[in-house]
């Protein structure tokens, strides 16, 4: 039988390990599930509410503890990680709040006697999720789902099966009900038979670009519902205003925060001429201060790679950059020893024909761009195949607004880094998937708009 394996990324010492589930006990998880459903479904509201908002009372309880966990299984600096937990408790404490009024009904005035659109949920969410923010991916799509009267299961990165494990445990802890919220601990080769199962009424997937292809298709043959967070090159457009100081510190957190191992994270530095060399030496000098460094410190500002085939991808990335004409500012080799250590990098003189001038950089290495103009920065940023989020740098908020409209993402956000906020709506087009999470349009995502119409 196939174990899941945490393995250390400090160290590359055995953190975990634990069977997959076999068929019958994935069987036993979905009548478990199938069983919870329609009570779950016709309580009100705010019962379900409630459970919400003693999950985020639990979480920032054993915030510490969780933190540990995330960092252990996949080396996210302590500090990162323990805001990760308290952004989770954000997030259930915001559709407590909220999940009443988003899902009120509509009342619309027509020449029925009544007419109305109720939002009444689907059924079960199948969640296949990643490993880089193993508690924030699955509470921002479990929330607004629980709220809703959904049930889910869980498919979690197997290298966080810990993680996995703890948010079901945080739940049932809340008093959600067995079976409202199941992990399944399967590999990837299940998640096609999974989707095809008739109790399956969705799915929402976090993760790469192959595999929002491959779970789209097989929702698809199947007439199932998706979200697809997929990857991102996010643009981060330096113009000729720019506060440098200013630009060039939230640059490091743009690009190295969690390792860079974040599907918004910023990608690409593109930058106007009569900026750039200043920006790049700016830049060069605060990545110069990251010191990559035990991640349990919580002075640490970067940790390692979450697994070394990870790190070695991002290496073939930078070896095809160099060997086309890149320049190494900073970094750029891999360190001796045990561990999926990485040096924070950039590169600059990129162009297109490069594997990281089209492909995601999933990891500490930025790639500097010279744009000719602000038009022409403009130009480069939608030119990727990906369209997840992007930010704008300038003094001028009103120039920056103008020129974040016409980025081609879901997200662009001015003079600050592009994040996700419960309050708005997150997701990406293009190569980066499909839908929206958060807010009111993510909880609508996976709901029956229904017309009732009384004569």
């Amino acid at each position: 039988m196939q174990n899941f394996e945490s393995i250390s990324p400090v160290d590359g010492t055995r953190v975990f390990s634990t069977p997959a589930f076999d068929e019958a006990q994935v069987e036993r998880c979905l009548v478990r599930n199938q069983d919870a459903a329609p009570a779950w479904a016709e309580r009100p509201v705010a019962e379900r509410a409630g459970f919400l908002r003693k999950a985020a009372g639990l979480l920032r309880q054993r915030r510490d503890e969780l933190a540990r966990l995330a960092t252990r299984e996949m080396g996210k600096p302590i500090a990162q990680a323990l805001a990760e937990v308290d952004k989770c408790a954000l997030v259930c404490d915001h559709y407590a709040d909220h999940g009443a009024d988003y899902l009120a009904d509509e009342i619309v005035e027509t020449d029925a006697a009544r007419s109305l659109v109720a939002y009444q949920p689907l059924g079960t969410i199948l969640g296949v999720m990643p490993w880089n923010f193993p508690f924030w991916q699955v509470f921002r799509y479990t929330a607004p789902g629980l709220v809703a009267g959904n049930t889910t299961l869980l498919k979690h990165a197997s290298n966080v099966s810990r993680c996995a494990l703890a948010i079901e445990t945080i739940l049932r802890d809340a008093g959600v009900p067995d079976g409202v919220f199941v992990t399944l601990l399967v590999p990837s080769s299940r998640v096609n038979g999974l989707i095809a199962d008739e109790r399956i009424a969705a799915v929402t997937l976090t993760g790469s670009e192959p595999a929002g292809r491959a779970v789209g298709a097989a929702a698809g043959a199947h007439l199932k519902k998706t979200v697809l967070e997929l990857g991102g090159s996010d643009p981060f457009i330096v113009l000729d205003d720019a506060d440098l100081e200013k630009t060039a510190a939230c640059a490091v957190t743009a690009r190295y925060q969690n390792c860079g191992q974040s599907c918004i994270a910023a990608k690409r530095f593109i930058v106007t001429p009569g900026i750039h060399d200043r920006f790049l030496e700016a830049f060069r000098s605060a990545v110069s201060e990251l010191k990559p460094a035990d991640p349990m410190d919580p002075d640490t500002r970067i940790g390692p790679m979450a697994r070394t085939d990870l790190r070695d991808e991002l290496h073939r990335q930078v070896s095809d950059a160099v060997h086309k004409g890149a320049r190494v500012v900073i970094g750029g080799e891999v360190p001796e020893g045990p561990g999926a250590w990485y040096p924070p990098s950039i590169l600059a003189d990129t162009h297109p024909g490069m594997k990281l001038w089209a492909e995601e950089v999933f990891g500490p290495v930025a790639v500097v761009i010279r744009a000719g103009n602000e038009a022409a920065a403009v130009a480069i940023a939608n030119a990727s195949r990906f369209g997840l989020g992007g930010s704008v740098w300038t003094r001028d908020p009103e120039r920056g607004e103008a020129v974040a409209r016409r980025l081609a993402c879901g997200a662009a956000f001015v003079n600050t880094v592009v994040k996700s906020d419960p309050r708005l709506p997150f997701g990406g087009i293009k190569a980066s998937g499909y839908g929206r999470e958060l807010s009111r349009h993510g909880l609508r995502e996976f709901v029956n708009a229904k017309t009732v119409w009384a004569g």
